[in-house]
């Protein structure tokens, strides 16, 4: 092999190596900051590990709404219609939060199985429900869920 072969060759083996090296580190950073959609039935079917965080979605459940007295505290249950879920949140709930909404809060689940929502989020029209809880809800062939989506 004459030198000038042998160079282009190191060349070409160096920017595979990083090309490669670059791509592994970018699918780990991505695989990190993936955050999966699950619904109450999920988590009840275990599909969850403890304290990995992830998308819980559904219906708030009339009269499942307990604020704590003099503290941005609240608890509430979250629904498909075949499981609920409790959670809790601390902070300021969006406006249009209130019991019988569809609803997504991020978070993780803690060793008594309540989900600990980091952030809240609650539709935003009466004409929008997110994809996913919309999609949750009518595999599980809720009516009232329709009418109010």
């Amino acid at each position: 092999m004459t030198p000038t072969r042998r160079r282009r060759l190191i060349l070409v083996l160096g920017i595979l190596a990083g090309v490669g090296i670059a791509g592994a580190l970018a699918l780990t950073a991505f695989q990190k900051n993936v955050m999966f959609f699950f619904d109450p039935s999920a988590v009840a079917a275990g599909e969850v590990k403890q304290g990995q965080r992830f998308r819980l979605g559904g219906m708030v459940s009339k009269g499942s709404v307990q604020r704590v007295p003099g503290t941005l505290e609240v608890h509430f249950t979250v629904t498909d219609f075949k499981h609920e879920l409790p959670v809790t949140y601390t902070g300021i709930l969006p406006d249009l939060f209130r019991e019988g909404q569809g609803v997504v809060a991020h978070g993780r689940l803690n060793e008594n199985g309540v989900f600990v929502a980091d952030e809240v989020l609650a539709k935003h029209d009466e004409n929008y429900m997110p994809p996913e809880v919309a999609h949750s809800l009518k595999k599980n062939e809720q009516p009232a869920a329709r009418e109010g989506s």
